[in-house]
């Protein structure tokens, strides 16, 4: 039996849309002026409607065109924004008693996909989180999101460790660039890196990070904005080997109440008319103290500001992620678990009026 795509007859009568239009267009006007006898006479009035005819032609062939550009852009859009609910997809309200937002903008106008990257994923480990920033933009670096990604959301469940984790992102990275080696062996893929910050939040809120490259979170506390730790960060992934140990960055605990913001360099690194950087910790600490602190609305000022400071022109990506601490007690039980540490278990209010899709 033989099997016909629904969208197949579309796609022709649109092609044949495509064609037709502009050389029935181009008919009327060839027949006008070979055929019309008005169009023979050389009077001021005949000179009126044959250019009124060759404008009305005219302006119907730039009608067609812009439509069947904004058909072709529609469509792009459409496709874009199925990758990006599958590449950066929408993350829960709560996970495992935090509150979740994140939300990132393209520098290129029109685009909903960059090559900023973000993930929170609950694992019998805690909850671990990923921040990343690709270097470039376009398909290449789309390419390179959807690898760590994926690689992420795989080894979050099955290594016990963070170390563990990066380097299964760092094989997935290597991987990645050599297939693209092979499929364009003149694409600069040795310039390739990407910068990576992995964090967990243990049901205690006990707080370890490995940051490659990357900005440091900033902790919120009350009104209070500072980063999670000074440590030094790794060299990003790409360029350089990991070294042989890979311990975890201890980073305290977060606290109810308390809450961190990850967010990729373009957020800092964004200039205004006069050169000045963004001032991220100064328009937390405002949000804050105005009482903005759940994450769906501290990212929406956060944002606002942003796009007022540059004046809507962004020149890198920016990607912010919010996770709220809304546990309300720890409760320690024996026996001690398999990684040596007790076990502990978390009342999780239930959450009212929150927001059912994230972003901005």
């Amino acid at each position: 039996m033989n099997r016909i795509k629904a969208g197949v007859p579309r796609r022709a009568g649109r092609r044949v849309l495509a064609i037709g239009l502009p050389t029935v267009w181009g008919a009327i006007a060839i027949t006008y002026k070979m055929a019309c006898p008005l169009a023979q006479q050389n009077g001021f009035g005949a000179r009126i409607v044959t250019s009124a005819v060759f404008f009305a032609v005219g302006t119907g062939l730039i009608v067609h065109v812009r439509q069947a550009l904004l058909r072709e852009l529609r469509q792009v859009r459409r496709v874009a924004g199925a990758a990006q609910s599958v590449l950066l997809r929408p993350l829960p309200p709560r996970i495992d008693g935090l509150h979740v937002s994140a939300a990132q903008l393209s520098a290129e106008r029109g685009a909903v996909i960059g090559g900023d990257l973000y993930e929170v994923i609950a694992t019998e480990h805690g909850v671990r989180a990923v921040m990343g920033d690709v270097r470039g933009h376009g398909l290449a670096a789309i390419g390179t999101v959807a690898a760590v990604l994926g690689s992420f959301r795989e080894a979050v469940h099955d290594e016990p460790d963070l170390g563990g984790v990066l380097r299964r992102l760092e094989r997935a990275l290597a991987r990645h660039l050599r297939e693209r080696a092979r499929a364009a062996p003149d694409s600069p893929v040795a310039e390739e890196f990407i910068t990576v910050l992995l964090l967990e939040i243990g049901p205690d809120g006990e707080m370890h990070a490995l940051n490659c490259g990357h900005p440091w979170p900033y902790r919120l506390t009350g009104t209070h904005v500072e980063p999670l730790t000074h440590a030094d960060p790794l060299p990003p992934l790409g360029p350089f080997p990991l070294p042989p140990d890979l311990p975890a960055v201890p980073c305290g605990q977060l606290k109810p109440e308390e809450a961190l913001l990850l967010y990729t360099d373009g957020a800092e690194d964004a200039r205004d008319a006069h050169g000045r950087f963004f001032p991220l910790p100064i328009v937390l600490t405002e949000a804050l103290s105005d009482g903005v602190n759940t994450p769906q609305p501290l990212l929406g000022t956060v944002f606002t500001q942003l796009l007022r400071h540059t004046a809507g022109r962004l020149t890198d990506d920016v990607a912010l992620l919010v996770l709220r601490n809304e546990r309300t007690q720890v409760h320690y039980n024996a026996p001690i678990g398999a990684r040596g540490t007790a076990r502990a278990t978390t009342h999780n209010p239930q959450p009212t009026n929150h927001p059912q899709r994230n972003g901005v």
